[in-house]
């Protein structure tokens, strides 16, 4: 498969980002996005998309990924559940640089999101997370540690700042046009 081959998969990777995530034909972006990333029924992957690698990436059904968001799964897989809301420029990084290592080594691990989450614009979710079912991520947030279930973050690094109420109903399905 094209995957295997890092040259490919940089290629594929530009491809992707550069044109393949402006164009304004949601069906062909998606089409694209489909034979890489395993995307569950009405969801939606808005212009601007970013990766920092095609692989590992999962996203259930009725989810949006508003535009200009950024997903990084060189370092481990990113899992995102069910009627997830994710708002524009949201980053999620599986890898990253390990400040104490002299030699800047990364380090990473998986990213994962479960049902009924919402994150807001610009936030940022590093390695090794998991974001529990319900919470809400505030934008601006940079979230380091998992979040449990129900619970309002926000703040770098984030801390909870509230409760959400755990009535959720699932999203009716968003068509959004030419997004």
């Amino acid at each position: 498969m094209l995957l295997k081959s890092s040259k490919a998969r940089h290629l594929l990777r530009y491809f992707s980002n550069v044109f393949i995530g402006k164009l304004p034909l949601k069906t062909v972006r998606h089409s694209w996005w489909k034979l890489f990333v395993s995307i569950g029924t009405e969801s939606n992957i808005m212009m601007g998309f970013k990766v920092r690698d095609l692989r590992n990436i999962t996203i259930g059904q009725t989810t949006n990924i508003n535009p200009n968001c950024m997903f990084d799964s060189r370092g481990g897989k990113i899992s995102i559940g069910n009627y997830v809301d994710i708002a524009p420029e949201v980053n999620i990084w599986t890898l990253e640089h390990d400040p104490q290592s002299p030699d800047f080594k990364t380090k990473g691990g998986d990213v994962i999101i479960e049902d009924y989450v919402w994150i807001g614009n610009r936030a940022v979710i590093l390695p090794n997370v998991r974001v529990g079912q319900g919470a809400v991520v505030a934008t601006g947030a940079v979230v380091t540690k998992d979040v449990e279930p129900y619970t309002i973050v926000g703040g770098v690094p984030a801390k909870k700042i509230g409760d959400r109420n755990k009535e959720q109903n699932p999203r009716k399905k968003y068509k959004p046009f030419l997004l």
